[in-house]
């Protein structure tokens, strides 16, 4: 009788409820993905003007720093890209990253650093939604 209490506890709802955990964090960590490479390409066009004003002469040291660490940053995403491209990727990025830490080389670009808040990225996740149902609204 006791093994059929300790079996029986709800089991469809535990299941329905970890699926939807599991779908929230996610689409948490897509959202934050989505923020951190949106700054990258704000970042990055910001850094091709500050270039292109250096070479007409018109930026200042200031901005020049700026757009160099910028540079450095896109130099991260690319060795990091050479990461991806090599089998069991899932293992050996994060491997990387963590070697990185305890060696203090920060591997990972300056976005991808910043631990956004829950209510933040909720917020957008929530934004998202309101928009995706917005636009099947106006296909139907």
């Amino acid at each position: 009788m006791r093994l059929y209490k300790v079996i029986h506890r709800a089991p469809f709802r535990v299941a329905k409820i970890t699926k939807k955990r599991q779908h929230l964090r996610f689409k948490r960590a897509m959202v934050a993905l989505k923020i951190a490479l949106a700054q990258e390409k704000k970042e990055t066009k910001e850094m091709l003007i500050i270039y292109r004003r250096y070479t007409q002469g018109l930026a200042s040291k200031q901005e020049l720093t700026i757009a160099n660490q910028q540079f450095v940053d896109i130099l991260k995403g690319l060795g990091l890209g050479v990461f991806a491209v090599l089998p069991f990727a899932p293992i050996t990025i994060p491997l990387v990253v963590k070697l990185g830490q305890w060696v203090g080389v920060d591997v990972l670009p300056s976005s991808f650093n910043i631990n956004k808040s829950l209510k933040e990225i909720d917020q957008h996740v929530a934004e998202q939604d309101a928009t995706s149902t917005e636009r099947k609204s106006k296909k139907r």
